[in-house]
């Protein structure tokens, strides 16, 4: 885990470079769907600069090296933008600069903490600098302009890039992420934005749009006044306690602040509760165990203070990570589609974007080569009465040493041997038994994972469901197979209940997103999932490290903060 330290200079910087708080900006544009899209003008000079020499020197900058701050895929897309518009300046119009456009961007850049986006990742110092250089300097020189606009529009290609894909590669952060973030497609929306009259909602809309989105920006901002306000009090240590006993006072009382500081009411039973773990207390600390993937237990163990006790900074930085994680996601899904949080324990299928069927699931176990990955395939066929077919790394782990310790192992488990390619393989039969249960979903993918039904159902009764080899049992396997495939129930019955390993094709296939969020919101509750994989932590140092502003990149932020207010 991060170091509280670490946690608590993140935040004392973040507050200095803080903007206010959605302040829109001003485009002189209602942004409607029926504007005419937005061009720049035929310009003959800027300021009595003749244009011709500042395309001159633009043309020279766009084949050199990228503006600090940008990288080679921003400066790329920066240069595809100015070839869709013939090299011509993007922000200059005849008295020095298309202000409302230049303000909403500024103003855009100041509000990404509200995303959970380090401001420090882009040129902000050059951009306050360009906008106050042309709109103070009433002769500037061909290069002055040719920088400013460069430096304009190099910022809107990374920003709206990072909207659309994300600040942070997940392969450099070990997600085991494989879900494609569409970086082809962010050339096309950096142009429709770029036409779009209103540049303030053109970017706003190239970040997610579903309303968990929202809703994490909501609690992200929660977090951060929580945060900004020196967050809550440190719950001494103390041996485990159960409801009813009794209890250092002191410690109940910090217990009760940093619940209450979490949005937890905890009311007192009686008067003595002072120095009683009550049962109105006991509650509130299942409700917090319930909302940060701990095992509900009401007991306070060592799982539960050590949640209790991660800092607010650091919470605060674990939400900004999994808005990081949506923006790693495709901008739109097909009209039905099925969504499994991994550390929710969770599957949800939309149905026009809107919750169809939603159930409790099994997830990968949390070592060796169990973890569930993060990937999308596409769902083409339900099997009923499955055969399962053990993979051979199972088989020589698990079946094999049983098979030679116990001559009756394969027969009392339903299994049987079979020949496949010249080697002998395991298989266990269809039926009631079956690890499977009565029917698998099939979306064909490199890691071999599928959706199945189980025998063992009472394991859906635990808090923290991590107990399978990677594929993942779903609670409701005969409302999801009515739902995917279209039948009744009595159809469906029939088909658990009739021929062994009968293939039905999926009348439309369907979209599978197997994700992992380790912040979500369910019911309107905020909740921090179990952080099953240990992923989280080198996101959040990632995202740490990069919004600890320098004191130069404070003095820039309150400048451009300047220029934004005179929008």
């Amino acid at each position: 885990m991060i170091r509280s330290q670490i946690a608590t200079a993140f935040f004392a910087a973040l507050t200095l470079a803080a903007c206010s708080k959605d302040k829109p900006a001003s485009s002189g544009s209602t942004g409607s769907p029926q504007e005419a899209p937005w061009a720049p003008a035929k310009l003959t000079s800027v300021k009595g600069v003749p244009s011709a020499a500042i395309e001159s020197s633009l043309r020279k900058k766009l084949a050199g090296s990228a503006p600090a701050k940008i990288n080679d895929d921003q400066w790329g897309h920066t240069r595809r933008l100015y070839k869709m518009y013939g090299d011509n300046p993007l922000w200059l119009s005849a008295d020095g600069l298309y202000r409302d456009r230049a303000f909403a961007l500024a103003n855009a850049v100041l509000q990404t903490e509200q995303d959970g986006m380090r401001m420090d990742a882009y040129p902000v110092a050059a951009l306050a600098n360009s906008i106050s250089g042309i709109t103070q300097t009433n002769t500037p020189t061909p290069d002055q302009l040719a920088d400013a606009d460069i430096v304009l529009t190099a910022t809107f290609a990374a920003l709206g890039e990072d909207y659309l894909t994300g600040q942070v590669d997940p392969k450099s952060v070990a997600q085991n992420w494989h879900i494609d973030p569409q970086e082809e497609n962010v050339d096309s929306a950096l142009a429709r934005g770029m036409r779009t009259a209103a540049l303030d909602k053109a970017l706003t809309t190239m970040r997610p749009q579903d309303p968990e989105y929202s809703a994490l920006r909501k609690e992200l901002d929660r977090f951060q006044q929580i945060a900004a306000k020196g967050g809550w009090p440190v719950v001494p240590s103390g041996k485990p306690v159960k409801p009813g006993e009794r209890m250092d006072a002191a410690r109940i009382a910090a217990l009760r602040q940093r619940l209450s500081l979490e949005g937890m009411s905890t009311p007192a039973d009686s008067q003595s509760a002072s120095s009683i773990y009550d049962r109105s207390l006991a509650a509130s600390v299942a409700n917090f165990q319930s909302r940060h993937g701990i095992a509900v237990d009401s007991m306070l163990g060592t799982e539960t203070m050590e949640s209790l006790n991660q800092t607010s900074a650091y919470r605060t930085a674990q939400i900004a990570a999994n808005l990081e994680r949506m923006r790693w996601l495709p901008r739109t899904f097909a009209s039905r589609y099925i969504y499994v949080n991994v550390p929710a324990f969770r599957l949800t299928a939309y149905d026009q974007g809107k919750p169809a069927l939603d159930m409790k699931v099994i997830v990968g176990q949390d070592f060796e080569d169990k973890a569930t990955p993060v990937f999308s395939d596409v769902m083409e066929t339900v099997v009923f009465r499955p055969y399962w077919n053990v993979t051979p790394d199972i088989a020589e782990k698990e079946i094999f040493p049983k098979m030679n310790a116990d001559p009756g192992y394969l027969a009392a488990n339903n299994y049987e041997l079979y020949k496949e390619g010249g080697a002998t393989r395991v298989r266990q039969k269809p039926g009631e038994k079956n690890s499977l249960g009565l029917v698998k979903f099939l979306f064909p993918n490199d890691f071999n994972i599928y959706l199945h039904d189980t025998p063992n159902h009472e394991l859906f009764d635990k808090d923290v469901r991590a107990f399978s080899h990677g594929c993942i049992r779903v609670e409701k396997p005969t409302e999801l197979a009515e739902w995917v495939l279209g039948w009744d129930a009595s159809k469906v019955d029939a088909a658990m209940h009739g021929a062994d390993n009968q293939s039905i094709k999926v009348p439309q296939k369907i979209p599978v997103y197997i994700v992992y969020g380790t912040a979500y919101t369910r019911d309107g509750q905020l909740y921090f999932g179990n952080d099953l994989y240990d992923r989280d932590d080198k996101l959040v140092a990632q995202i740490f490290r990069g919004a600890l502003p320098t004191p130069e990149t404070v003095q820039a932020v309150q400048a451009l903060r300047r220029i934004a207010a005179r929008s």
